[in-house]
């Protein structure tokens, strides 16, 4: 039997799906972890009180740029894949999915090669891939470079089909414009996370992907159709679809709060929209601006834009998400956590517990106030104050 490290009591506990009060996180030696009632702990456990606060599985975020002042499309290395994820580590992100946007089919490769290898080597925090274009649209590219996005042809499909058999966690962005309906249910059938998303696509059109087995939506309501009386875009066929997920970037920049709980009021199960950050290399870093495709990126109050003021991706911690969303959106404390967990961890094919406290998931997190600055409780050699 595992012995148990570490029991702490006194603060609330989220599981990834539900919160509880009065009952104790146990910490095995292996760094596994349970929830139990307070009262079943053995007389020699060793317990440790907290001062209240709030106790969660790691965040799982399945859209990041950069981080540490890296960006991906700048460096497909390990070693810049592991700067990344160390540093939204520091804000409590256990998982993520490094995100290429737009560019040559050389850097997609590369991309392909070094997540691929910093999963053989385990390198913590890299669950997998998301590729965010080539195959989008021009009319919504964002920040996205005009002149590398392009339609996806059958060498491209072969790229993406192989890349799914050597990294299970596998996302793709793609707009109906650029691709077929043939392509995406060829996609969906290899396990891939097949996501709308910078698409000026009418609503019959998303709809039709999404039977072709297109799945998710790429930050819903950014870079894409918008909500028409006679048009509903894709913004309208989301939210009618309650076995689509859509992830959202909940920095009150992207998104108002006011549209954002007119999105989570509309979908049918509203469970299924998700935090993401859209992070770029200012995460867990102090720079002012960085290059991403040859073009400078400025940071300034929480918000990043290129020179003429669109904005390039965001300046967001999942924490900071997390106040939003409770403070401002008015989502309940439980399923704002959930957005941040178990939800955007369903998605994957290799879960292995992530987002949720139990079993074989290795990270609990304890913020004592608020959402800032988040403790990692694990098998003793950090202890919790």
């Amino acid at each position: 039997m595992t012995q148990i490290a570490h029991a702490y009591v006194g603060a609330q506990i989220h599981d990834g799906t539900d919160l509880h009060d009065g009952k104790a996180l146990i910490v095995f030696r292996d760094g596994t972890t349970d929830i139990q009632d307070q009262g079943s702990l053995p007389a020699d456990c060793a317990q440790q009180t907290l001062n209240g606060g709030l106790i969660t599985p790691g965040f799982v975020d399945l859209q990041v740029n950069g981080g540490g002042g890296v960006m991906f499309n700048d460096d497909q290395s390990v070693e810049a894949l592991d700067i990344i994820a160390h540093a939204h580590a520091s804000t409590g992100t256990q998982a993520l999915l490094p995100t290429l946007i737009t560019d040559t089919p050389a850097q997609t490769r590369a991309a392909i090669d070094a997540v691929e290898q910093a999963i053989a080597q385990r390198i913590d925090g890299i669950a997998g891939l998301h590729l965010e274009g080539p195959h989008l649209s021009i009319a919504r590219k964002g920040a996205h470079d005009p002149a590398l996005i392009r339609q996806m042809e059958d060498d491209d499909l072969a790229l993406m089909l192989n890349a799914a058999e050597r990294i299970a966690n596998l996302m793709v962005t793609v707009a109906p414009e650029n691709v077929t309906n043939a392509q995406i249910r060829a996609m969906a059938d290899a396990g891939i996370i097949v996501s709308l998303g910078h698409t000026d696509a009418d609503f019959d059109t998303c709809m039709a992907a999404f039977d072709a087995g297109a799945r998710c939506v790429t930050h819903l309501f950014n870079a894409m159709s918008q909500l028409g009386n006679r048009e509903p875009g894709l913004v309208g066929a989301t939210l009618q679809r309650d076995d689509i997920h859509a992830g959202l970037i909940a920095d009150a920049i992207h998104v108002h709060p006011a549209a954002m709980r007119t999105a989570l009021s509309a979908k049918p199960n509203s469970e299924t929209v998700f935090l993401v950050t859209d992070a770029m290399a200012t995460a867990g870093s102090d720079i002012d601006s960085f290059t991403i495709n040859g073009r400078t990126v400025f940071r300034r109050d929480h918000k990043l834009t290129l020179a003429d003021g669109t904005l390039a991706g965001a300046d967001l911690e999942m924490p900071r998400a997390l106040s939003i969303m409770t403070q401002q959106v008015g989502d309940s404390l439980t399923q704002a956590i959930t957005r941040a967990t178990a939800t955007p961890a369903s998605l994957l094919r290799d879960r292995n517990d992530l987002g949720r406290l139990g079993g074989a998931n290795r990270t609990a997190l304890y913020f004592e106030d608020g959402f800032r600055d988040p403790v990692v409780l694990n098998d003793g050699k950090q202890s919790v104050e």
